[in-house]
C-alpha cells in the first residue's frame, strides 16, 4: 500500500451504507409515508425479509463509541423498551405479506448481551412464530466480550444464533483502559473453541478499531496477528471515526491523545499487509474473510450485497425491518428511522403510534444511484452498459442521472485505482480502501468539505 495515496484520497466521504446516506433522511417524512413503504415493500425486491433489532443498553459507554447507546442504569427501563419493540414489530408485521422468508437476524446495539437473555429469545420466539424462514438464515449478535461467559453463550446458540461477533476493539489492555472498555471475560480463542464444540456451523467475527489513544503502530499489529492466530472465519478492522461534533463523548479521547494521521495510516497499513500474509482475503471496506468463506465466494462471483448490517450474500440479503430506537428500514423505495429518545420511542409505540422520526422516499434516479453505489461498494465493479440495459434507459440516460464524465476518473486511472473501459469500471487491488472515493463519483449530492463524514483512514 503506497503511503502517498492515502495521503491523497483520505477526506471526508460517506460511507455509503445507505444512499442517500442517512444525513439527507429528513423530518417531513410521516407515518404514513413509512407505511406506505411497507405496504409496496411486499412487491419489492430483494423479496426476502431481514430484521435489525437495536439494544441500546450498555452497562458503560465506551468513549469512542459512535453508536446510539445508553447506561442500562438498574435497568428499570429494559423491561418497559423489550415490550415497546415487540409491540412495534406487531404493528410493522401487520403490513408484511406472510409467504416471504426471512433470511436474515440481526442484533445490534448497544450491547445486546447486556440484557436478560430471556428478552432475546421472547423475541426470536415471537419471530420463529409469525415467519418461515429460508433454510440456514443468518441469525447473528453483536457483543461485548466483557460480558459474554460461556453460559450466555450457551443460551444464545439455543436461541438460535450462529454468527457472534465480538468487539475486541484491541487485546492491549491500556488501551481499553483509555477508553473506558473492560477487557474479555474469556479470551477469544476459548469462547471460539467453545463455540464451534457447540455447533462447527457457528462463524465468529472479531471487531477492532483502529486509531484510538495509546495505540501505536507496533501494539496494533500485534493485537491483529494475535486476532489472526485465532483464526476467525471473518476479522473487521474499523477505522475509528473522531466526530465529537456529533458524539460529545468523543472529545475525552482528544484529552487523551489521539495518534497522528500518519500514523493511523501505518496501523492501516501493517495490519493489512499482515492480514494478507496470514491468507485472510480482503472485502469491501474493511473486512478480511478466510478463503471459501461465504462472503469471499460471493465476492468471486460478484454476487456480494450490503445493508445497514453489513455485508452479505444474496441468499441471505434482504429488505431491512428494523425495530428499537434509530433503527433504519431499508425498503426497496426508501428508508425510515426511527425515534432516538428511548421515553419518546416507548410513548409512541404504546399509544399506538409507529415511533417515525425521519426518513426519505426515493426517486427512481436515487433507486438507480443506489444500484450503482451498491455495486461498486460491494462487487468492486460496475458495467454502466449492463446498468442501462436492467434499468430499461439509454446509455446517455444513466451517466446524466449520475453525472458520469469520464475525465473525473483521471487521478484514479492514473493513480492505479481504477480501471475504465467499454464502460465498465473495475476497482483495482489497490483501490480496494479507496472504493468510498470511488463511489463518490457517481453521487451528485457528495460534498467532499461536509464536517458529516468521517475521513477514509
Amino acid at each position: 500500500m503506497r503511503k502517498f495515496l492515502l495521503e491523497k484520497y483520505n477526506i471526508p466521504v460517506p460511507r455509503y451504507t445507505s444512499y442517500p446516506p442517512a444525513n439527507h433522511f429528513t423530518e417531513d417524512f410521516t407515518v404514513d409515508d413509512y407505511t406506505g413503504l411497507l405496504d409496496g415493500s411486499n412487491s419489492g425486491t430483494p423479496f426476502n425479509i431481514a430484521i435489525y433489532i437495536h439494544i441500546p443498553f450498555c452497562r458503560k459507554i465506551c468513549h469512542y463509541c459512535g453508536c446510539n447507546s445508553c447506561p442500562a442504569g438498574n435497568g428499570e427501563t429494559v423491561l418497559p423498551y423489550i415490550q415497546a419493540l415487540k409491540k412495534e414489530m406487531q404493528q410493522v408485521i401487520g403490513h408484511i405479506d406472510k409467504n416471504r422468508p426471512v433470511s436474515q437476524i440481526h442484533y445490534g446495539g448497544g450491547t445486546p448481551n447486556s440484557i436478560d437473555i430471556r428478552f432475546i429469545k421472547e423475541i426470536n420466539d415471537y419471530l420463529r412464530s409469525e415467519f418461515r424462514f429460508i433454510s440456514d438464515p443468518e441469525i447473528a449478535i453483536e457483543c461485548n466480550p466483557a460480558w459474554l461467559d460461556f453460559d450466555y453463550a450457551d443460551k444464545l446458540v439455543d436461541a438460535g444464533f450462529n454468527r457472534f461477533s465480538l468487539g475486541i476493539q484491541d487485546f492491549n489492555e491500556n488501551v481499553l483502559s483509555m477508553v473506558n472498555r473492560d477487557p474479555a471475560l474469556i479470551h477469544p480463542s476459548d469462547m471460539l473453541s467453545h463455540l464451534r464444540k457447540r455447533n462447527k456451523e457457528i462463524k465468529l467475527n472479531l471487531d477492532f478499531i483502529y486509531g484510538l489513544p495509546g495505540q501505536t503502530v507496533e501494539s496494533f499489529t500485534e493485537t491483529v496477528r494475535e486476532a489472526a492466530e485465532i483464526g476467525p472465519d471473518r476479522l473487521v478492522t474499523f477505522s475509528y471515526a473522531h466526530v465529537p461534533w456529533m458524539k460529545k463523548h468523543q472529545a475525552i479521547l482528544e484529552r487523551k491523545g489521539l495518534p497522528l494521521p500518519e500514523e493511523k495510516m501505518n496501523m492501516f497499513v501493517s495490519s493489512y499487509n499482515l492480514l494478507l500474509e496470514r491468507g485472510y482475503m480482503p472485502v469491501g471496506l474493511d473486512h478480511f474473510v478466510l478463503p471459501g468463506d461465504d462472503l469471499y465466494n460471493a465476492l468471486k462471483e460478484h454476487k456480494l450485497h450490503r445493508n445497514f448490517m453489513g455485508y452479505c450474500t444474496r441468499r441471505t440479503t434482504g429488505q431491512v425491518y428494523a425495530f428499537g430506537v434509530t433503527g433504519i428500514s431499508q425498503l426497496e423505495k426508501g428508508y425510515s428511522q426511527n425515534k432516538k429518545d428511548i421515553d419518546g420511542y416507548i410513548k409512541d409505540v404504546e399509544a399506538g403510534i409507529l415511533p417515525v422520526e425521519k426518513g426519505c422516499l426515493l426517486t427512481r434516479e436515487q433507486m438507480i444511484t443506489r444500484e450503482v453505489i451498491t455495486e461498486i461498494m460491494c462487487n468492486k465493479r460496475i458495467d454502466l452498459s449492463e446498468t442501462a440495459q436492467k434499468e430499461n434507459i439509454s446509455l446517455n440516460e444513466l451517466k446524466k442521472i449520475l453525472g458520469f464524465r469520464e475525465e473525473r476518473f483521471d487521478d484514479l486511472i492514473n493513480d492505479g485505482i481504477v480501471v475504465l473501459g467499454n464502460n465498465i469500471i473495475e476497482v483495482t487491488e489497490t483501490g480496494s480502501l479507496f472504493i468510498r472515493n470511488v463511489a463518490a463519483l457517481f453521487d451528485r449530492d457528495y460534498q467532499e468539505k461536509k464536517q458529516t463524514y468521517s475521513k477514509i483512514v
